[in-house]
């Protein structure tokens, strides 16, 4: 990379740790559960009528993932959900690591519940990474499309990873893939070209009925490459964040937990008749 290019990524850097530094600071007070989220006494508005459902990634769970966009929906009106699945036994706070057909079920009973306690008929999710890749079984195989309006991926892994190349080397170690399939089975379905991949890719991306946004980063390190996080369909929306703000440097972790302007296209997609343009000023927003 040539100096005045290192020097751009720098000040862009710079610029945006500098906006989220001024965002009001009711925002920082408003990150915690006791905020609003996961309260079944919720019920959604006439301008908001569906409950968000938000499904971490791998390695995450249904608070630490959710800090930053939890508070950011519920304070523009939304009752916003969050669950925990794909627990391995004996591994606690680390998340969404067990089969993931598994936690896809796990997904089913959480909406069914949320839809139970708040009275609407269908549900937004918004996921992140895993959580952007692990509805679509449930839409697709679990009868989820009838329950469910619109499905947000933040940096989903839609095609399976490479993980930067990693997962080729794993044919040079005899063994590893059989153990990495045993010990952490949620990892393994998201390897580009497993059997879990294989068969959510069959028969296309979509089911009619649901409305998909994927919001990628160029600089995504772990669902890569990066371009096969977009969707194939008929009603998909697939967006990258450089393009909506060029100095956004965010990278896998940081698209779905901190950066705010990913999350004004996640606004964006859970209400279209009130969509507003997405820039680097939504930091501010």
């Amino acid at each position: 990379m040539l100096p005045f290019q290192r020097a751009r990524r720098h000040l862009a850097a710079l610029f945006l740790a500098a906006a989220v530094a001024v965002v009001p600071a009711t925002a920082a007070h408003a990150s915690a559960p006791s905020s609003g989220w996961n309260d079944y006494g919720c019920k959604p508005s006439a301008a908001h009528p569906r409950p968000v459902v938000l499904v971490h990634g791998t390695f995450g769970n249904s608070v630490d993932n959710w800090l930053g966009l939890a508070p950011y929906l519920q304070t523009r009106g939304y009752c916003v959900f969050s669950l925990d699945y794909g627990q391995l036994p004996g591994v606690p706070v680390f998340n969404g690591l067990g089969p993931i057909d598994k936690s896809a079920g796990q997904l089913s009973a959480f909406v069914d519940k949320v839809l139970a306690a708040t009275g609407a008929t269908k549900a937004d999710l918004v996921g992140h990474s895993q959580g952007g890749l692990m509805p679509r079984y449930y839409l697709k195989f679990l009868g989820g499309a009838a329950k469910v309006n619109a499905l947000v991926g933040i940096a989903p892994d839609s095609h399976g990873t490479t993980l930067d190349g990693l997962t080729n080397l794993l044919p040079y170690f005899p063994g590893a893939a059989g153990l990495l399939s045993a010990a952490t089975p949620g990892l393994a379905d998201q390897i580009a070209g497993s059997a879990f991949v294989t068969k959510l890719d069959a028969g296309g991306d979509t089911v009619p009925g649901v409305h998909y946004t994927v919001i990628a980063t160029r600089y995504d390190e772990v669902a890569t490459p990066w371009r096969t996080q977009y969707l194939s369909g008929s009603d998909v929306h697939n967006v990258l964040l450089q393009d909506l703000c060029p100095l956004d440097l965010s990278e896998h972790v940081a698209i779905g937990t901190v950066d705010r302007i990913a999350f004004h296209e996640v606004a964006n997609a859970l209400d279209p008749a009130h969509a507003t343009a997405t820039t680097c000023a939504s930091v501010f927003s």
